[in-house]
């Protein structure tokens, strides 16, 4: 549930025009704040992204329909449906 609660957030604050802030996850909540992490771009391929940004630290299993695929990288996350980002999270 909080990984629904997370996507919901994540989506109606990258939807709302913020255009200089980054989403940040804070312990287990998510604030939006002014940062200078790079992130992908959204619609990089993920071979695009780790010839950009090297292996990430963690890849997450991938889940649900369409296919969600979280990868994790030194100070943020990378979220991909199927082979294209749809979102980066910068981690406070």
């Amino acid at each position: 549930m909080k990984i629904r609660a997370m996507w919901l957030a994540v989506f109606a604050v990258s939807s709302s025009g913020l255009a200089l802030a980054d989403t940040i996850v804070v312990g287990d909540r998510i604030v939006v704040r002014e940062s200078n992490v790079a992130t992908p771009d959204r619609g990089m391929t993920m071979s695009a992204v780790e010839k950009k940004f090297g292996a990430p630290t963690d890849r997450h299993p991938t889940v649900g329909q369409p296919p969600i695929t979280r990868w994790d990288y030194q100070g943020f996350s990378v979220f991909f449906e199927r082979d294209r980002v749809i979102h980066s999270v910068a981690r406070g």
